[in-house]
């Protein structure tokens, strides 16, 4: 067997073993695909004798082109589709049907019964219709069994053609994809049987053959947290790491503690005897409930985990083409040019946003009246329509949060200081399993498991009545939804920032009703829960200076 055949064996077991767990799905590239296969490394047993299969490295993508390539032509396992952009010549696998092995037989011609035609009652009578009875007897010719076509092959030329010219991204877009392209591991997959027993008992039942290959997947798995009070017949707690009564949520610095957790650490219940009461025990703010008995888990980790995993999130950027696009209102490259973060603590009905200046983005999480009892101020609908926002800019986007009543409130205020609601970002909001949250705790009529954030352009028209856009602004970089854990109250998913910095990059951002986890370099936050105030703007420190003779200002180091 040649090298090349060893290498052909290896991707189409490497392909059928990631496809068939759902590990990776179509459509994705090439490259893509092989950082997974060296990832998952070579099975054991896959030649005969004591053989050692070869390995695939990145720097065979070219040979593992052809391989594909082939593959699509003939494979065992099922049918590969591929397509290759004509801008760069890349490789994308868009379909993956995956069928029985064969066994001497095609996967497209394998043989079905012999079925025979239903005889017809004929008149005998009739001279046409003698020896007619060893006709009907007579099989029916054997027809190949197809598998059923998949949703691109059941497209005509021209239609496949329109997809995968849909498919190519436009220079633009390449552009600013490669200039805004996140180099950071924040994101860690997690695995769908929560954990590592369970990951492993769905490996042995799934894989065939699974000589060779790690008891459990390179996700990220949990362990339960058993305490006294736990009782696992419960099943899990719906609140999870966010539940009243858990140290994870309790220890947030954006909450005043419980009169109990003050005597005593949070979590200490476990060191002694508990007093129970009769009831399940879900905890509650401000109730003072016992401990949650529901089942918790935190993250199962060892050194052991994920090695032979190549870390592909490190490796380096092609430079960026220094052409003028997307850099934003200041049209230069930010990254080392942001101010650290900035605040003010202030009474937001109060404050005169005069002094502030303008800005090209504001965010805001206003305290809506939903309406529910919550664990902090709202303010009226009055109120918000009476909030000075259009002082605040002259051109540019209004990124506005709502849920509940306040997304009609919130486009009516939208409307009234001034703005064109463009478009809206929904966020999905996931538990630390990361599963849908079925017990969110807003909703009158439904559990709220989402919010809604609208996106508004300020309402600037030209000559012939046509709403005019920011000439800086990047549009379609990101999609509009988010889907992140949730977080303590009112807390935001961090992945908005990044929205927001890559539709406009540099320029002054604000975000209003914000807390001291929302303080970021480049941003100036107000709030009436941020301590004493931060400003490194020296014309801005001026400003309020002389308008708030008596303000403590931090004096920048």
């Amino acid at each position: 067997m040649s090298v090349e055949d060893k290498f052909k064996l290896l991707a189409s077991s490497a392909l059928q073993t990631l496809f068939s767990v759902h590990t990776v799905n179509p459509p994705i590239s090439s490259f893509d695909l092989l950082t997974r296969i060296v990832a998952l490394g070579p099975p054991a047993g896959l030649l005969p004798g004591s053989q050692l299969p070869p390995k695939f490295r990145l720097t065979d993508l070219s040979r593992f082109e052809r391989i594909l390539e082939r593959l699509s032509e003939e494979w065992d396992h099922g049918k590969i589709v591929l397509s290759r952009e004509e801008a760069d010549g890349e490789l994308t696998v868009m379909d993956v049907q995956l069928g029985p092995p064969r066994e001497g037989l095609s996967v497209r011609a394998q043989p079905t019964p012999l079925r025979r035609k239903r005889k017809r009652v004929v008149d005998e009578d009739d001279d046409s219709a003698v020896g007619r009875a060893e006709e009907d007897e007579t099989p029916e010719k054997t027809e190949p069994w197809k598998p059923p076509p998949s949703t691109l092959e059941s497209l005509n030329k021209t239609m496949k053609g329109v997809y995968n010219l849909m498919q190519q991204s436009t220079a633009k877009g390449r552009l600013l994809a490669e200039q805004f392209r996140s180099m950071s591991g924040s994101f860690e997959p997690i695995c769908a049987h929560i954990t590592k027993d369970e990951c492993a008992k769905a490996r042995r039942t799934t894989m065939s053959d699974s000589r060779g290959m790690p008891a459990i997947c390179e996700r990220i798995h949990f362990r339960p947290l058993l305490r006294p009070h736990t009782d696992p017949g419960l099943g899990h707690c719906s609140y999870l790491n966010t539940c009243y009564s858990e140290p994870t949520y309790a220890q947030s610095p954006s909450i005043p503690p419980l009169p109990s957790h003050r005597q005593v650490q949070y979590g200490a219940q476990g060191q002694g005897p508990v007093s129970l009461p009769s009831g399940l025990g879900a905890g509650g703010r401000g109730k003072e409930k016992a401990p949650c008995r529901y089942l918790h888990f935190e993250v199962d980790w060892d050194v052991n985990d994920g090695q032979g995993m190549t870390d592909q999130r490190q490796l380096a950027r092609k430079k960026p083409y220094r052409l003028p696009l997307g850099l934003g209102p200041e049209r230069k490259e930010t990254s080392s040019v942001q101010l650290p973060p900035q605040w003010i603590n202030c009474d937001l009905r109060r404050f005169d946003y005069s002094v502030l200046g303008k800005f090209h983005v504001i965010m805001a999480d206003p305290p809506w009246d939903i309406h529910m009892s919550l664990p902090y101020g709202t303010m009226t609908d009055d109120e918000m329509r009476a909030m000075p926002i259009p002082a605040l800019q002259d051109e540019g986007l209004l990124f506005l949060w709502v849920t509940g009543r306040a997304m009609e409130v919130g486009r009516e205020c939208m409307r009234h200081w001034g703005y064109t609601r463009v478009d809206e970002v929904v966020w999905v909001k996931t538990n630390q399993l990361q599963r849908v949250i079925r017990t969110g705790r807003t909703g009158h009529w439904l559990n709220h498991t989402k919010e809604h954030m609208l996106v508004g352009v300020k309402t600037v028209t030209d000559a012939e009545g046509n709403l005019k856009f920011p000439a800086w602004a990047n549009r379609g970089l990101d999609t509009d939804v988010i889907v992140s854990e949730v977080r303590e109250t009112s807390r935001k998913p961090d992945e908005v920032y990044g929205l927001i910095e890559r539709m406009c990059p540099g320029g002054r951002k604000i975000e209003i009703f914000g807390r001291k986890h929302n303080t970021r370099p480049g941003w100036l936050t107000l709030g009436n829960q941020l301590g004493a105030d931060q400003i490194y703007e020296e014309d801005l420190r001026a400003r309020i200076k002389a308008r708030y003779p008596e303000r403590q200002l931090n004096a920048p180091p």
